[in-house]
């Protein structure tokens, strides 16, 4: 009886562990069961992408950037197509010795090497960075027969940005240059970042940053089948990129070198603009660089020239450059007097050469000028008259007057980078100053600003806009450099459209006062010798503007000064005189007498505007060095004068 019981309690032990294990058998295949249909039933749609993504790759195609024109069809910027050596870091086994043993194959400059090291500190690790770029064909055929050797690097075909003309037009024109971590940061926050993956470059300066948007055009892709190893199999898919728009500008590339080279190695800016629409003609500003040299990445013994000059060619001086107006300031003030009441035109001021105010005498001509009324006050340009107008009318009703005009103000361009300069005010001055003895505004400093000194503080493209209002009959237009874009696909030209003119309602008998007084300037006053035998009638107003302060007993002497330190030269005018087709403001720093260095340049721009003439070399030399009136020489036809063979 006990064997017996001993078995029956073992087999009811069995039992139970078979049911144990039973149970959990169908357990986990119950985990198993559920496991598949999470899998092929929940998640099918996520882990199947998964899978397509691992078998395939999406390549983004980089579009053709586009063009940029001059009104005339003359390319000022474009593109080239060239081999680049890179090297993706990430998968180089060591970058130092990668690149030294590629030095033994491709010719890699110390310049070379310090670029990509600037461009590994601002790029990730898995970006594909340029060691050597424009290739030869036969640099490509060495490395292509070592390839093997070199885990990490590429040859790559690339487009390259090209200016032809070099730094002709550059502070317009601008410039492209990597992206660097920033613009990265910028662009992934946007709604545009699919469109600039695999995009290395970006505009950076002038019209190429302005027209970002326009030139960059729309990224494509491949979809690539790849094996386990991430080698490209087969291509699954296509779809091109859309090239950028060309964009077409308002300004006369050829206007804009000739203004160049009669600034020769001075420096300055100037504006021309048609006043009936606000195009602008030419925006120059002095001295100049050469856009070519940031496409790659600029060196760093190029970057320290352009950077250290004490001529800083990489300021934009018709935007960014502020100035006191001088005398060209006088018409300005001469309008607001009539507007305002404050002048009868037919009034005789006399001018003793000096007015005294406050027990403080400030300067006008040497001898002075007898009587003046307005006419003969701003042909003659007599100090004295609107040092008592300024006094009459009082700071606030001259800014008052002068911000609508765009003096002091953001003019609009479409162009980045534009500064307001200064319009005083009363508010102005409290808000400027922190010490509580510099807020308050003293009536003394009112009188300079009526011959465009004191705290006046312009910028040329303010000057122009302001000038252009004289010649349009008291409408303003927004300045603006590009007038169309081209769509590279279909090749339709579409106009940019741009705001309505603003009217400021001046009293034509006013505007003809001042004009008439202006043309005066031209015909018999301080522009007289410039403009003579000119074949169209002109008006315009010379300035001379003070680079730094003198005492008050101090007599002006250039030869006593350094070269920074003198007089800048200015004019502003505008013509035909019935209907004027171009306005233009324009300063040479340090060149003294508005007539002798600044006049000559507006001359021959009207020339060429106008009649179609082109001064001879002789005269281009000869106003470049301030020592030219009329022009010298036999002028050529404008249109038959090459630019350089780059840009034909």
């Amino acid at each position: 009886m006990t064997e017996l019981r001993d078995a029956e309690r073992d087999a009811g032990r069995f039992r139970l562990r078979v049911w144990v294990v039973g149970a959990l058998v169908l357990l986990a295949f119950a985990l198993i069961a559920w496991r598949l249909y999470v899998l092929q039933v929940l998640r099918y749609d996520d882990l199947a992408e998964q899978a397509e993504s691992n078998r395939t790759a999406v390549v983004p195609i980089v579009p053709m950037r586009g063009q940029i024109l001059d009104r005339n069809g003359v390319v000022l910027a474009t593109n080239y197509s060239a081999y680049t050596l890179e090297i993706t870091p990430s998968r180089a086994i060591d970058v130092d010795a990668t690149i030294d043993a590629l030095s033994a194959i491709v010719d890699i400059q110390p310049r070379d090497k310090r670029r990509f090291k600037r461009l590994m500190d601002e790029s990730r690790r898995f970006d594909s960075l340029p060691i050597r770029t424009r290739l030869t064909d036969e640099e490509v055929a060495r490395f292509a027969a070592q390839r093997w050797r070199f885990p990490g690097v590429e040859v790559k075909a690339r487009l390259f940005r090209s200016y032809p003309l070099a730094e002709v037009g550059s502070h317009v024109i601008g410039y492209i240059g990597r992206i660097n971590q920033r613009e990265k940061e910028r662009i992934e926050d946007s709604d545009d970042a699919a469109n600039y993956r695999g995009t290395d470059y970006i505009g950076k300066l002038g019209v190429e940053q302005s027209y970002e948007e326009q030139l960059h055009g729309q990224t494509g892709f491949e979809l690539l089948e790849t094996s386990a190893g991430g080698y490209a199999v087969r291509r699954l898919e296509t779809h091109p990129a859309t090239p950028g728009d060309t964009v077409i500008l308002s300004v006369d590339i050829k206007l804009q070198k000739l203004v160049e080279d009669l600034y020769g190695e001075r420096r300055g800016a100037l504006v021309a603009i048609d006043p009936r629409n606000g195009e602008v003609l030419a925006l120059v500003s002095k001295p100049t660089f050469d856009p070519n040299l940031f496409v790659d990445g600029i060196d760093q013994e190029n970057w320290q020239q352009l950077n250290e000059s004490i001529n800083k060619p990489l300021l934009n001086r018709a935007l960014r450059g502020t100035y006191p107006p001088g005398s060209t300031y006088k018409p300005f003030m001469a309008l607001a007097a009539l507007q305002l009441g404050k002048r009868d035109p037919k009034l005789v001021i006399n001018d003793p050469g000096f007015y005294n105010f406050g027990g403080r005498t400030f300067r006008s001509h040497e001898g002075g000028l007898g009587g003046v009324d307005m006419t003969r006050a701003i042909q003659f340009s007599s100090n004295t008259y609107f040092y008592s107008l300024a006094v009459d009318m009082g700071v606030n009703a001259i800014h008052d007057f002068m911000a609508p005009l765009g003096l002091g103000q953001i003019t609009g361009i479409d162009l980045g980078g534009e500064v307001r300069g200064i319009l005083p005010s009363t508010e102005w001055k409290k808000n400027a100053y922190k010490r509580a003895d510099m807020k308050k505004w003293f009536p003394g400093e009112t009188v300079s600003l009526g011959i465009g000194q004191g705290y006046n503080s312009f910028t040329m493209l303010q000057l122009a806009v302001a000038e252009s209002v004289l010649a349009n009959d008291g409408t303003r237009y927004r300045p603006h450099v590009a007038k169309a874009v081209k769509d590279q696909v279909t090749g339709e030209v579409r106009p940019l459209e741009e705001p309505p003119g603003v009217n400021l309602d001046f009293k034509e008998k006013n505007l003809a006062i001042v004009r008439n007084a202006l043309a005066a300037v031209n015909e018999a006053g301080t522009g007289r010798r410039v403009f003579a035998g000119a074949p169209y009638t002109s008006a315009g107003k010379t300035g001379t503007a003070q680079a730094v302060s003198l005492g008050q007993n101090v007599k002006y002497n250039a030869k006593l000064l350094e070269e920074h330190q003198r007089d800048h030269s200015l004019f502003a005018a505008f013509a035909p005189l019935e209907h004027p087709r171009i306005a233009v403001a324009l300063i040479v720093e340090n060149a003294g007498f508005g007539a002798a260095a600044a006049a000559p340049i507006v001359r021959r721009v009207f020339d060429y505007w106008l009649a179609g003439q082109y001064p001879s070399e002789e005269d281009i030399a000869a106003v470049a060095r301030g020592q030219a009136a009329v022009p010298i020489g036999t002028p050529r036809r404008a249109e038959g004068v090459p630019l350089p063979a780059a840009a034909q």
